[in-house]
């Protein structure tokens, strides 16, 4: 772990002097991730799990810390990768695949994968366990332009359920993120509706494409070029706590953001127009 935090330390030291606002680069992630669009970091260890977005192999991959390469792999059987968006973890481990892009909001196969701590699994191909859904809430597949708002790329899982930040695409864009609860159970489940949260009107901006929850409870929704921390909520009263945004002064096609710890967080980003696909670091104890 110290060669870990050491490389973290340093490697900033060593990257180009291209402007990275306030985050600093880790990595740069191996072709491999060509649309990493998920990551999730257990302490203790090495590595960060990642996966791919849509029509990319049903895959998890361990990159690894200080060699920079992907030091596993694991295959989900009988699984496929229609629009992987997102990953998150419960306090035991086990790592949860969202499988629920969805852009035009016309999917009718909406689906969680369930997986043993990857760290523990040796076996490199293996059977996830599946949770199915729908939205109780959505009637018409898909709903007209002014309701195009089932797209989902972030969740958390939390005191048993997952919880589903809505990616906003109706037509006249309000500046909300929609929030789904739903059972973090195998079998078929139905997510319900219970509030939103407005991040700002500047659509290219402000639509959330990664979500997630450290230790002590405190939540990050992710943009292209902003951070949202909401903590001192009530229950899952999210909007009822303090929400902060943060200004990351730097854009590009972010969709992955996980906790290293209550201060630190990593962010990965798309490989788009000759740039990205790096992995960062943001620490929130810096101005």
């Amino acid at each position: 772990m110290k060669k870990m935090l050491l490389f973290i330390l340093f490697v900033p030291l060593v990257v180009s002097c291209q402007n990275f606002g306030k985050l600093e680069v880790v990595a740069d992630l191996p072709g491999t991730l060509k649309e990493v669009s998920g990551i999730e970091f257990y302490p203790n260890t090495t590595v960060v799990w990642t996966l791919n977005d849509s029509r990319n192999p049903p895959e998890l991959y361990a990159f690894d810390l200080n060699t920079h390469k992907i030091e596993k792999t694991i295959r989900l059987k009988g699984a496929s990768n229609i629009d992987w968006e997102d990953l998150t973890k419960n306090p035991d481990g086990t790592l949860y695949v969202g499988d629920f892009g969805n852009n035009r909001s016309s999917r009718t196969d909406l689906t969680i994968y369930h997986l043993a701590n990857p760290n523990t699994v040796e076996k490199r191909r293996n059977e996830p366990k599946v949770t199915t859904f729908r939205y109780h809430d959505q009637i018409n597949f898909p709903p007209e332009e002014k309701d195009k708002c089932y797209d989902v790329e972030s969740f958390i899982y939390l005191n048993e359920h997952f919880y589903l930040f809505t990616r906003n695409r109706a037509k006249k864009y309000d500046g909300t993120t929609k929030i789904y609860k739903l059972p973090a159970l195998e079998g078929e489940q139905v997510a319900t509706f219970i509030g939103e949260i407005e991040t700002c009107e500047d659509q290219s901006d402000c639509e959330i494409t990664s979500a997630a929850i450290s230790e002590e409870g405190k939540i990050a929704l992710l943009s292209y070029n902003k951070v949202w921390l909401i903590s001192e909520y009530t229950d899952d009263n999210f909007i009822s706590g303090k929400i902060e945004k943060i200004e990351l002064e730097h854009s590009s096609q972010k969709e992955s953001i996980c906790f290293i710890n209550e201060n630190r967080l990593f962010i990965a980003d798309e490989r788009s127009h000759g740039e990205g696909r790096n992995l960062y670091v943001l620490d929130l104890t810096k101005d």
